[in-house]
């Protein structure tokens, strides 16, 4: 497998010529405050260093050996607990934590990019810190001052780490059928008890502390999602002056053997009268989550572009240099028995589909991550909503299609490599593996669907919706006349999505079953749109530029390969969301 090396020049791109994030930030004082160009040129110019040097080599090796358990306790991999030190001591953890408590405090956009070296270098690596952070979003957030300080430091600083414990065997999706129990103690703190499973770094050996944040119901609590109460339930328990007390009650009971990030401890955790301390107010911990959720979600879907862009990394390395059979037209290696695999159309293909799917969904991932900076630091209220709104509608799209495209991703790169990508050697099959949880876990990929379809476009009326259309539509409307073979095609995407979205809204209406029939598909219509209008704002970015610099040409290459043969695809997905539901329902549950 080839070195993983990080796409920084196309970071460069996105940031500073597409999307020209300099002047975001000018406008958001919180921001202007703390970062400008040189400084993040410099910041993902050393993450790039750190997640190659450090990382990227663990990662067959972690793989190979994976976490193992032995009486409660987990051990990681050889080289993992120095390479979180590494990383640690570097300041990543807290790379877009708050600056009171010692984070960075770099803007979502900055700490997506970091995000994507860190999954394409390691994923199980990578995924202790993102849950060290999700966990320090929610306490920020929602704690008392008094356990802000008392948690976040340690947290951002790599010391301690986090986890968040939602799922139980009986409720996924369904959090709202929680059993786990927590009753209220004389000194204000809470004895939590009950079990939870698929807990990322419930347990390991890379911190002196785990930090859990822990869904349970008080025992008056009202049924369902409304009863539910976040609560803070150390690993070891935290002394008044901030030093390690006593372990707490609780404890690791096995963890999951799986098909992929091996090197992630995945863990059954159970509380036993474990204490905890309630975060925000009782019988609202699902709101507390949810502060986490858009940036977790978004951090999934760049866990897949990750994984496509190592995938995309050695396939392309290897497809220049394995020789089999001639091109059609003719010898092109005259000297060799053969030519590069790469003249060949079909392998071809796969790389501009790589290509093409990886580099919009970049674009994309920052685009959403600069909708979630404007709308935590913006000081105009409109301009907050809007991009608060933008942000509901585009989280569930960027879960899901970035994952369910980095499958693709990851198995044409395996695909590149013939019987070597089946062969654990060359590295290939474990970004197959290891992107298939992606698609799983923070809410699968149909509840994202469904998320979108039913809260985001049917629940807001379409409201949320026209804020992007009616942007996509005035690029069209004021882009010039030598950007019209992006923005033509773009232009028929973005009124198709219009009638499928009206279609849906109208169908709902008499039938809730049309909109679970029609979201998996309809999602992807809106992903395959979003993505051209991503490349219709890299294609202007990067025209009149190709005669200077190879980057701009393969990049308006790339740009009509993508539209001439991925944004078609929208036509059959539009065609069978328009088939309705009543074919879904042909069969009794018998018959099947």
């Amino acid at each position: 497998m080839a070195d993983y090396k990080a796409p920084l020049r196309d970071m460069r791109f996105v940031l500073n010529e597409v999307f020209e994030v300099s002047k975001l930030w000018a406008e958001l004082p919180a921001l202007a405050e703390v970062v400008d160009a040189e400084t993040a040129s410099a910041i993902l110019e050393e993450a790039g260093k750190v997640t190659a040097g450090s990382i990227a080599p663990l990662n067959r090796s972690g793989d190979e050996e994976g976490c193992s358990w032995d009486n409660g306790a987990v051990k990681t991999p050889a080289g993992f607990p120095e390479a979180y030190q590494t990383y640690a001591e570097g300041g990543w953890v807290g790379v877009g934590g708050s600056p009171e408590f010692g984070g960075m405090g770099m803007p979502k956009v900055i700490g997506a990019q970091v995000e994507e070296m860190v999954n394409s270098a390691n994923l199980s690596f990578g995924l202790y810190p993102m849950l060290t952070a999700g966990a320090c979003l929610s306490i920020l957030n929602h704690a008392s001052e008094e356990l802000k300080a008392q948690y976040l430091p340690n947290m951002y600083a790599g010391v301690w780490a986090g986890s968040m414990c939602l799922t139980e065997p009986h409720a996924g999706t369904d959090l709202g059928i929680i059993r786990t129990k927590a009753e209220p103690q004389a000194d204000g703190s809470y004895k939590i008890s009950g079990t939870k499973i698929f807990i990322t770094g419930g347990e390991h050996d890379l911190t002196e502390n785990i930090i859990h944040l822990v869904l349970a119901k008080l025992p008056d609590a009202p049924a369902g999602p409304k009863g539910i109460s976040l609560f803070i339930v150390p690993k070891v328990m935290v002394n008044a002056d901030g030093s390690l007390g006593e372990n707490n009650s609780l404890g690791c009971g096995s963890i999951e053997h799986k098909m992929g990030i091996k090197a992630s401890a995945t863990c059954v955790m159970n509380f036993d009268g474990a204490t905890g301390y309630l975060v925000g107010e009782v019988n609202k911990g699902l709101n507390a989550m949810f502060t986490m959720m858009n940036y977790e979600r978004l951090g999934v879907g760049i866990q897949g572009l990750a994984l496509g862009e190592r995938s995309y990394q050695s396939a392309i390395e290897y497809a220049r240099e394995r020789i089999q059979s001639r091109a059609p037209t003719g010898p092109v290696a005259k000297d060799k028995a053969a030519d590069p695999i790469i003249v060949h159309p079909d392998v071809r293909r796969m790389l501009l589909t790589m290509k093409a799917l990886n580099e919009g969904g970049r674009a994309f991932s920052s685009y959403v991550a600069m909708q979630l900076d404007t709308a935590k630091y913006s000081e105009d209220k409109a301009t907050a909503q809007r991009a608060d709104e933008l942000v509901a509608l585009l989280t569930p799209v960027a879960k899901a299609f970035l994952t369910d495209m980095a499958l693709e991703t990851t198995v044409h790169g395996q695909q590149i490599f013939g019987g070597h990508g089946f062969i654990r050697e060359w590295g290939q099959e474990q970004l197959v593996r290891d992107c298939r949880i992606t698609q799983i876990y923070e809410g699968t990929n149909g509840i994202q669907s469904l998320d979108l379809m039913g809260r985001k476009i049917v629940g807001s009326g379409g409201s949320f919706y026209k804020h992007l259309a009616d942007e996509i539509k005035g690029f069209v409307a004021s882009a010039d006349a030598n950007l019209a073979e992006f923005t033509k095609p773009l232009a028929a995407a973005v009124q198709n999505l219009d009638e499928l979205t009206a279609w849906v809204l109208d169908r709902a209406k008499s039938n809730p079953n049309e909109i679970g029939a029609a979201s998996v598909e309809y999602l992807h219509v809106f992903g395959y749109t979003a993505y051209a209008y991503m490349w219709a704002l890299m294609a202007r970015a990067a025209i009149g530029k190709e005669g200077q610099d190879e980057f701009y040409a393969s990049k308006l290459g790339t740009a009509r390969f993508y539209f001439a043969r991925l944004l078609p695809r929208i036509h059959s997905l539009s065609a069978s969301v328009k088939a309705g539901s009543e074919s879904l329902y042909l069969l009794d549950a018998a018959q099947f």
